[in-house]
């Protein structure tokens, strides 16, 4: 009895001890989630702008013609994924490629990594990588997500692949962490659908681009993904965040429930060895 009071307090100590820990990473997960959160909400402007942009220059010019709005040059896709360096965040990494796993299904395709896990989890599947250069989210800055716009603009213009979609986790709330692909390139469905949705409106050519429309645009396309895995690292930063501190709250919570039930089975075994001294005492006084 004595040893298995022994063993039960030292599981006590060792409980309390990871709960310590789990409070702690969610506190740090709460104070950085709110900065997280408004750089997300500040850089969403940004691309809908670009966005509206790339859809005004291609329905208001009829001459135009570009390789991003053109026909895909082929069927492989190369798939931004963005997941997180670290673990201990719930199903935040494995949800975010059980949604890749559906989406690239039967399909050839190649990925651009960023985060620790996606690096990670792409080399154990032995999947193509265009680099692993990106390989800590916590340390992409504005500066290299241009420099990946470019790396998939040169590939996209060689014909190395003719899709590219964006693979993140949305930060829909503090609570709730959506994941999804999001198409990038070739934008011609995207402007076929916005612009399905203005056929109504009588189209106007109020605006000359020098040199001309297709250069202008052209341009703007590496600044449009540049922005766009911007906001894909900003809103997947926010979403790891979030579902850390979910994870660790709950973490806590647990193992103050498990030192609640240690305690008592503790107590009752000690209850039940003092009843027992106090017996053997008793019936040894009788039987002198």
């Amino acid at each position: 009895m004595a040893a298995n009071m022994k063993a039960v307090k030292l599981r006590i100590k060792s409980v309390q001890s990871t709960m310590q820990i789990t409070k702690a990473m969610e506190l740090v997960a709460s104070s950085k989630l709110r900065k997280a959160k408004e750089r997300a909400e500040t850089c969403r402007p940004y691309f809908q702008e670009l966005h509206k942009t790339l859809k005004e220059i291609a329905r208001e010019n009829t001459d135009f013609s570009s390789v991003y709005a053109g026909e895909a040059s082929g069927d492989k896709v190369c798939y931004v994924v963005i997941a997180g360096d670290r673990g201990l965040a719930g199903g935040y990494n494995a949800n975010l490629f059980k949604c890749l796993e559906n989406d690239a299904a039967g399909k050839d395709y190649v990925v651009l990594p960023i985060g620790k896990k996606a690096v990670e989890y792409f080399r154990r599947k032995n999947v193509e990588c265009l680099t692993e250069e990106f390989a800590e989210i916590a340390g992409v800055s504005v500066a290299d997500c241009f420099e990946i716009a470019n790396i998939l603009c040169k590939e996209y213009k060689k014909g190395t692949f003719g899709h590219i979609d964006l693979c993140y986790t949305n930060f829909v709330s503090m609570l709730s962490q959506q994941p999804e692909v999001f198409p990038m390139l070739p934008l011609k469905d995207i402007l076929e659908e916005n612009m399905a949705a203005d056929e109504e409106r009588t189209v106007h050519n109020l605006i000359l681009y020098e040199p001309n429309s297709t250069e202008v645009f052209d341009a703007i396309v590496p600044e449009y993904l540049a922005g766009l895995v911007y906001g894909g690292v900003c809103e997947a930063l926010a979403s790891e965040l979030a579902a850390r501190r979910t994870a660790m709250e709950a973490a806590t919570g647990n193992a103050e429930e498990m030192i609640e039930k240690l305690n008592l089975y503790y107590n009752r075994a000690r209850q039940a060895s003092i009843t027992q001294e106090i017996t053997e005492i008793v019936a040894g006084s009788e039987g002198l």
